[in-house]
This record gives C-alpha cells, sequence and structure tokens, in this order.
C-alpha cells in the first residue's frame, strides 16, 4: 500500500513570486534601499503581531504560525486514493475477518487518523465508542483550523490599519518640520512605506495563507469523512460493495472510483 501523499508548494511559490515582482519592479525604478525603512516596519511587522496577539492569545498566534508552515508546506492526499485505500482494507476485512487486519495495519500509509480507528477496531473496542471519538477528532480538526484562518483574517485586518497609523505619525511629524527640509525625506518614508508595508502583509501573504488553510481544512475534513465511512462500514461488517456507493456520494463525479469490477 503506498503513499498517496504529494508535496504542494503552489502557495509558497505564489508568494515568493509575487514578492519578486515587487523587488523586481523596485528595483527598476530606482534605489531600493530607499524602500527600506526600520521604524516601518517596526509599526507595520510588530505592531500587527502584538494587535493580533490582543485580539486572540499567545498560543493561538503561535499554533497559527505552525498552521502557516503546514500551508505553505502541505503533504495533501488525494480523494480518490484515499477512498481506494479505504475499499482496499474493507475489503479485505470481509474476506479475512476483522483480525484480519493486523497484518495490514502497520502498513497503512498517509493517514494517522485511518490508522488509529483501524487499531481501535483490532483491538476490540466499541463501536459506538469508536465513532464517537473518531467523530470528535474531526471537529477538532476543524475547529483548530478555524482559529487558524480567524488569526491569519484579523491579521489580514490589521496590517494595512498599522499602515495608516504610520502613515499618520509621518505625515504629523513631516507637518511639524516643515521648516526643516532635512526632515521631510524620512518623515514622508515613514509615512509611505508603512502602507506599502501594511498592504504587502496584508494582500501578499495573510490573505493567500487563509485562503489556502480554508482549503485544506475542506480537503482534510473530507477525507477524514470518507475514512469514518469505512470504519464505520468495517466495525458493523458491512458488505464493501456498499461503503464503496457511499463513498462516491460524496466524492464529486470527476473523483469517483470503480473498485469492485
Amino acid at each position: 500500500m503506498g503513499s498517496n501523499l504529494k508535496t504542494d508548494i503552489s502557495t509558497g511559490l505564489g508568494i515568493i513570486c509575487a514578492l519578486l515582482l515587487v523587488f523586481a519592479a523596485i528595483s527598476l525604478g530606482g534605489n531600493i534601499f530607499a524602500f527600506i525603512d526600520i521604524p516601518s516596519i517596526l509599526i507595520v511587522i510588530v505592531g500587527t503581531s502584538f494587535l493580533t496577539i490582543a485580539s486572540f492569545n499567545i498560543s493561538d498566534f503561535f499554533k497559527s504560525i505552525a498552521l502557516v508552515f503546514k500551508t505553505t508546506f502541505y503533504n495533501s492526499e488525494e480523494a480518490e486514493n484515499s477512498a481506494m485505500l479505504a475499499l482496499q482494507i474493507a475489503d479485505k476485512a470481509r474476506s479475512g475477518g476483522l483480525l484480519s487486519l493486523q497484518k495490514y495495519e502497520e502498513n497503512i500509509e498517509g493517514s494517522g487518523f485511518f490508522k488509529r480507528g483501524i487499531s481501535f477496531i483490532v483491538d476490540g473496542i466499541p463501536f459506538e465508542e469508536i465513532d464517537r471519538m473518531m467523530r470528535e477528532e474531526i471537529d477538532s480538526m476543524i475547529e483548530r483550523h478555524k482559529k487558524g484562518i480567524a488569526v491569519l483574517r484579523k491579521a489580514a485586518e490589521i496590517a494595512p490599519a498599522m499602515g495608516l497609523i504610520g502613515t499618520l505619525i509621518g505625515l504629523v511629524q513631516m507637518l511639524g518640520h516643515l521648516d526643516d527640509p532635512a526632515t521631510i525625506g524620512p518623515s514622508m518614508a515613514v509615512a509611505l512605506l508603512t502602507t506599502l508595508y501594511g498592504a504587502i502583509l496584508a494582500y501578499m501573504v495573510f490573505t493567500p495563507l487563509a485562503s489556502k488553510l480554508e482549503k485544506i481544512s475542506r480537503a482534510e475534513a473530507d477525507i477524514m469523512d470518507i475514512y469514518l465511512l469505512a470504519i464505520n462500514s468495517i466495525g458493523k461488517k458491512e458488505n464493501p460493495r456498499r461503503l464503496e456507493m457511499l463513498i462516491n456520494s460524496v466524492l464529486s463525479p470527476v473523483k469517483r472510483v470503480k473498485y469492485f469490477k
């Protein structure tokens, strides 16, 4: 039973390419060091981080960072591959009995969720208890992702606001020192660059990551639902052909599978 995992680099690649385009436009237009301002970076990046923490808590903030790494380098399962694996295990359980699953338990790759469910069946845990535990795990995963998405969405809201605050600070500094031409340039840099930094963070980093995490959450929930259907079917000793119909009822038409000829 081979692995059905693959590395998805589209999110990281897309964000990096977009940032490189901005970098290229800046480089072609003039001095790139004119777009680097430490006070602006502090206002936007550090300010956004602290206000996001204030909106949630430190634990949620750092958990969302871990989810960002998962989003950027996500090992995804194809729903049809998961369906075929579930049907294969169900067919073997039907022909060899539930205890025969011990031979295949260690070879199930790609889903700790499915492997745990099979382990529970082999260990003789009551079917109702298995179903309850597995559903709680699905709900916990969805809730964890919802919180991570909320943190990213909140950061995307805060970053432009911090950019606006930096703009106002720079304008006040500039207007307060119009009699000193030497201060106008640095003050204007803070005013404009904080808006630029806030827009880049919000629309080129946080928003794409939040959207990708939403997609991941839906995909994981769908796959876990497929595995739960299989675990329930195996536990009830149902005909795997019925499981195939149930699985295909939740898959999109283009992803439906045909295990039994």
